[in-house]
């Protein structure tokens, strides 16, 4: 990976200059990298973001709506701590409806989503029932419109 770019997604927000001494590059060898990573379509703002597309054959993202039974373990929020401590987990949040928590997992395929929600999610005291939902393509996200430039718009990002 990128040098530059791990960095970006590793550490906190630094300006070019500082970038440069950390890594032993002057500040203009940093912005000429942070250029080629926004031409590239890779690096969508500072925050970071990236494209979707960059990680879709390594990585797959999926919802998974969590219906509980919130007795014991500190009910809602024992249990969503719980759930939250997963690495594969990116956010876990209590939500009204249908269903009481909505967490966002990362893993490298379909497989280990699944293996997650059947081994870790499903054993947990408290939890009743899943659903979970696979992100196919992404068209905005973290408030940047992704596009689809360069990518097979014939099938979705997780399709070999």
């Amino acid at each position: 990976m990128n040098s530059v770019l791990k960095l970006l997604l590793e550490g906190e927000a630094l300006d070019t200059a500082q970038i440069g001494r950390i890594l032993g590059l002057g500040a203009d060898a940093v912005e000429r990298e942070l250029a080629e990573l926004r031409a590239q379509g890779v690096l969508l703002g500072m925050r970071p973001v990236l494209n979707p597309s960059f990680e879709a054959e390594s990585r797959v993202r999926a919802v998974i709506e969590i219906k509980l039974r919130p007795e014991g373990l500190g009910g809602f929020d024992g249990i969503a701590e719980r759930i939250s401590a997963f690495e594969q987990v990116e956010s876990c949040h209590l939500m009204s409806g249908g269903y009481d928590l909505l967490v966002v997992v990362t893993a490298d395929n379909l497989y280990k989503v699944a293996g997650f929600v059947h081994e870790r999610l499903a054993r947990i005291e408290g939890v009743q029932g899943t659903s979970t939902h696979f992100f196919l393509r992404a068209y905005k996200r973290d408030g940047f419109v992704v596009s689809a430039d360069g990518s097979r718009r014939d099938r979705p990002s997780v399709s070999p």
